[in-house]
């Protein structure tokens, strides 16, 4: 989608874009605009206080390798792969956001971050044989997020869309990076040999 965007030519799905920006044109008032605009904050750079607590709080308590994991993916990751596709790709946002926005529409940057802090979240904090609903609940407040950013005109959907496919995609792959660091972690936690 990156390359097609920046090739200068419209891409084939800018028109749907379009109508569908078009027509989320609500209030800028009420319970809807106020979820969106909360939705804006968590996903800014107000949200990387989240990450940041939670890496402090697994450090604090013995987990480095978990903490290592979960700030690579959720804070780092959002550095290295979406900064630079911005910057690359280039794309303008749709006209006359409702919120504050910098260059570079494409990828969702809220999406990414919200995608990957909750892949983090899910390796750390979820049993494995409770994950499958934890990952349906977890889609579900991604696309939440989508819908924020189309709302505000901050982004199109397919920024939200690639935001929300390159999120998931960091995410397992910095998971099966560190899978075996935080396997180690769990046997030794299991065993109540965290801090040996």
């Amino acid at each position: 989608m990156g390359l097609l965007l920046r090739g200068g030519q419209r891409p084939f799905f800018q028109g749907a874009d379009e109508r569908l920006t078009a027509g989320m044109a609500g209030s800028t008032r009420g319970s809807t605009m106020e979820l969106a605009l909360f939705l804006d904050r968590v996903g800014g750079p107000m949200g990387v206080v989240i990450p940041l607590a939670v890496t402090g709080c697994l450090g604090v308590y013995g987990r480095w390798r978990s903490a290592l994991f979960f700030f690579a993916t959720s804070v780092l990751a959002n550095l290295v792969v979406v900064l630079p596709l911005k910057g690359f790709v280039g794309r303008a946002r749709p006209p006359h956001p409702w919120v504050l926005v910098s260059d570079g529409s494409f990828p969702s940057g809220q999406v990414f971050m919200m995608t990957t802090l909750l892949v983090a979240v899910g390796v750390v904090f979820l049993r494995p044989r409770t994950r499958l609903w934890g990952w349906i609940a977890f889609g579900l407040l991604v696309a939440l997020m989508m819908w924020s950013r189309v709302w505000l005109h901050a982004q199109w959907l397919s920024d939200a869309l690639a935001g929300a496919m390159t999120g998931a995609g960091a995410g397992l792959v910095l998971w099966r990076a560190f899978a075996a660091l935080l396997r180690r972690e769990a046997e030794r936690l299991a065993a109540d040999r965290l801090w040996d």
